[in-house]
């Protein structure tokens, strides 16, 4: 039998050991054999502290973004045979799709939110600065720097993709090294998994480990700066904690812990309303989606005293529909649970519950496919507990399975109290359209809960459920639930992160956290700043505007330009008891006149203005008054572009506006996006005669069959087609791709060297020459290159069809012609 290997010092390696035998859930036939033994787990810790730490931590914040996604797009495309593997730890299909695929959507949603909100540097500063000054000589602010260790991660046996992705996807963004130690149970899966990571090859060495069985001691080598995070029961993962080698050494410990989680029915959903259908169905559900094994699931259902029959029957006919048998059947709505050793402990928890509550429900369904002999097939159990505040067993035996049981309640205030002799849960649930029942119930509850998750009529079509925690939002929750946090947006990566205060001068802290602060020396140029592309603004660049004298028509204008007739404005009668003289500037109308002062009116780099922070006024402004504004750089944030948008970075500029007496009247942040520099030729008739130039009869191409000749008279055959000459008669790309394509011409990637063009012969038979020598069909070119840029001036609107990108625009076109320039002219080594 496979025994399946371990990934360590960047090698993988097989136990010595007899190891666990790993079984089919749904059949029981053996799988593979889990191994660990010889293992030496110091060196894995060292291997990640060192190789690990180094290659990762240096890396930025959007870099590892990207490479997160990169990640997620590679193991997409083999999802196929993960739900094979999936199917025999007894998980449906769709219990296997919120495992791998909601596993990747955490990695896809964790390279968005770094793209969109994190620094492209290695540290990521954190809040505002503080002035701790009276003259501003003297600033702080916070950093946050990659903790220096390495990372261990044991994940529970019911999540083998989820559970491993969702940790590392916030460990791999702060720049932390990982190893994973699945539970043995289904970790055949999450080996598959971790193997195509490896062998994609995007993720740096020494980044992530695998130990594939029993963890051994690999706990007695951390050591501070490590740090353990464990998911499974709140039993060992109190145990964990107390070890002296975690206790001792100060290692970070986040637990995420199975807990009595809550559904509780509004006194207003009795049967018939939206609410009670939805309640019957989330309580199936969640009593059922991967055989109740979730940590999420509902294991108390709280109901008003007067509906528990209602409820009790509803629910019953609810799960006698549910048909449970082999995953692989279409019939098929519940699995099996895990294997036989997890049988055994829910049976064992199921006959702790019978010796204080009712069994109810016990539907000994028939099954699909399968039988209970050789399977690990449990059916749904429902329990009543009649006297909750006085029968503690359903607050304090959870058992892991399809299993839960019914209590009532006589108010919000009892609903409230029974949700938290749970002693702390991940999540709680309402449903209920009494929005003063819900408001009541949550508050009180939520000391005890990680997540309130309310549902009804209103929010059923788009909700995610009771039991599914998403990468935006925090997934722990107090006491019983293990006191941890993971996820919760990009808060989830502070449990990886150092924080680290700063201190010193305005310039100190410029250079240490590469933003300009206020105070700090500023770098004047010719150069207008708005007429820089992304990549060459650097932070301080500045710009002094000449001065602007505000007059009484200004205001008059700007009041009757915006309707903003505010006394302070307009009445100079009214201003008897308040701070100001005389009429005074409206503060939008200092902002206005500020960018009319530092804008750059010629077309630029500059596409548009995308925002406005921390905005303040300080000293009115008063007709008679000068206003001059400074303009700095602030803050570079790359930024990631999708479809047809300019690829571009938004820049922060700090605008400070100071009168005559150069006091501060305003300070504001201003956010544009700026255009990234394009890596191909501009279709300038200067530039691409200078480049031609330097191509010869004799120039030998890097790639491809190509000569000097037909790779110009190509170029001239895509130039001429661009102007309708002829119009191609057919695109060879399929309608369903065309789009994909055509957005692809705004992005900075450069054409691939092997891209076979379709409308060549199957036999790559290149261009027939036209031509009687390379010199003519340059010239040529050039003409037909200086008709298509009149054409497109005097024909804005036309379009001809492409072989490739399907009906082109002008846009379209002369992107095109740019990439494809480029492509050729580096094929021939013209372009440095």
């Amino acid at each position: 039998m496979e025994k399946l290997k371990n990934y360590i010092h960047g090698e993988w390696v097989e136990g010595n050991g007899n190891g666990i035998p790993l079984y089919n859930a749904v059949t029981g036939e053996q799988v593979a054999v889990s191994d660990t033994e010889g293992l030496n787990f110091e060196q894995a810790l060292d291997y990640g502290r060192t190789v690990g730490y180094k290659n990762l931590s240096s890396m930025t914040f959007y870099d590892r973004g990207e490479m997160l996604k990169k990640v997620a797009l590679y193991l997409l495309e083999r999802k196929k045979k993960y739900y094979e593997l999936s199917y025999k730890t007894g998980a449906t299909h769709i219990d296997s799709w919120v495992d791998i695929e909601g596993g990747f959507g955490t990695f896809f949603t964790y390279s968005g939110l770094a793209k969109r909100m994190l620094p492209n540097t290695p540290f990521w500063v954190d809040g505002d600065t503080q002035k701790i000054s009276a003259n501003g000589t003297f600033l702080a602010t916070h950093i946050l720097t990659p903790s220096e260790g390495v990372s261990v991660q044991i994940n529970a046996y019911n999540f083998p993709v989820w559970g491993m992705l969702e940790k590392l996807s916030t460990s791999l963004l702060a720049g932390v090294p990982s190893i994973i130690k699945p539970s043995p149970f289904g970790s055949y899966l999450t080996n598959a998994v971790f193997q195509d990571m490896i062998e994609s090859g995007i993720l740096p060495e020494g980044a992530v480990q695998l130990v594939c069985g029993e963890p051994g001691n690999i706990l007695d080598y951390v050591q501070d700066g490590d740090s353990v995070l464990f998911t499974g029961s709140a039993t060992t993962g109190r145990k964990l904690k107390s070890l002296p080698s975690i206790a001792g050494n100060a290692v970070r410990f986040n637990m995420e812990a199975d807990s009595l989680n809550c559904s509780i029915l509004g006194l207003d959903a009795k049967p018939g309303t939206p609410e009670f259908d939805l309640f019957i169905k989330e309580v199936r559900n969640e009593m059922t989606t991967k055989a109740g094994q979730k940590c999420t699931a509902i294991r108390r259902i709280i109901v008003p005293e007067n509906l528990i029959g209602d409820v009790q029957n509803a629910l019953s006919k609810a799960l006698d529909q549910t048909k449970i048998g082999n995953p692989l059947s279409r019939e098929t709505r519940m699995g099996s649970l895990v294997g036989k050793q997890q049988y055994d402990e829910v049976l064992r928890k199921i006959n702790l519950l019978k010796a204080e509550t009712e069994l109810v429900y016990d539907g000994q369904h028939e099954l699909v496919d399968a039988n209970y002999e050789n399977g690990a097939f449990m059916s749904p159990k429902l329990f009543l507990n009649d006297r909750p505040f006085e029968k503690n067993i359903s607050h304090d035996v959870e058992a892991f399975g399809p299993v839960s049981t019914l209590m009532p309640y006589k108010d919000a205030e009892e609903a409230a109290a029974l949700a938290k002799r749970g002693k702390g849960s991940l999540v709680g649930s309402i449903i209920s359209h009494d929005d003063n029942f819900v408001a009541e119930t949550s508050w009180k509850m939520a000391s005890q809960h990680g997540r309130i998750f309310v549902l009804n009529r209103d929010n059923a079509k788009e909700s995610t459920g009771h039991g599914s925690p998403l990468p935006t939002l925090m997934h722990g929750g107090p006491g019983r639930a293990g006191g941890g946090e993971e996820m919760g947006g990009l808060s989830g990566l502070h449990f990886f992160l150092q924080k680290t205060a700063i201190q010193g001068s305005p310039d100190t802290l410029t250079a240490i956290t590469r933003m300009y602060q206020q105070g700090a020396e500023k770098k004047f140029s010719d150069k207008h700043p708005f007429q820089k592309y992304f990549e060459e603004v650097e932070v301080g660049d500045s710009l002094e505007t000449a001065g602007r004298t505000v007059t009484d028509a200004d205001i008059v204008n700007f009041s009757n330009v915006s309707w903003d007739h505010f006394y302070a404005h307009t009445d100079a009668t009214s201003l008897t008891g308040t701070i100001f003289d005389k009429t005074v500037a409206h503060g939008y109308f200092i902002l206005s006149a500020a960018a009319g002062l530092f804008v750059s009116g010629k077309k630029g780099p500059v596409i548009a203005n995308y925002g406005l922070e921390n905005c303040s006024f300080f000293k009115p402004v008063y007709a008679g008054d000068t206003i001059t504004v400074y303009l700095t750089a602030k803050e570079k944030i790359n930024r990631g572009v999708k479809g047809r948008n300019i690829p571009s970075g938004v820049v922060k500029w700090l605008v400070e506006v100071v009168n005559q007496r150069d006091e501060v009247v305003c300070v504001a942040t201003i956010l544009t996006l700026v255009a990234k520099q394009s890596p191909f030729i501009d279709l300038n008739l200067k530039n691409i005669q200078k480049v031609l130039n330097g191509l010869t009869e004799t120039t030998p191409p890097n790639w491809g069959k190509m000569s000097p000749q037909q790779m110009i008279e190509h170029l001239e055959h895509g130039v001429l087609v661009s102007l309708g000459e002829p119009e191609a008669e057919k695109c060879f790309t399929p309608e369903e791709q065309l789009e994909k394509w055509q957005d692809s011409l705004y992005n900075h990637r450069k054409m691939p060297k092997d891209f076979p063009a379709p409308f060549l012969a199957d036999d790559e038979k290149l261009l027939e020459l036209k031509h009687k020598n390379l010199e003519t069909a340059k010239q040529s070119f050039l003409d037909n290159l200086k008709r298509f840029i009149i054409y497109y001036k005097e024909n804005p609107q036309a379009e001809h069809m492409n072989f490739v990108f399907g009906k082109l625009n002008k846009e379209m076109w002369e992107l095109m012609h740019k990439k494809h320039f480029t492509h050729h002219f580096e094929q021939f080594g013209l372009m440095i």
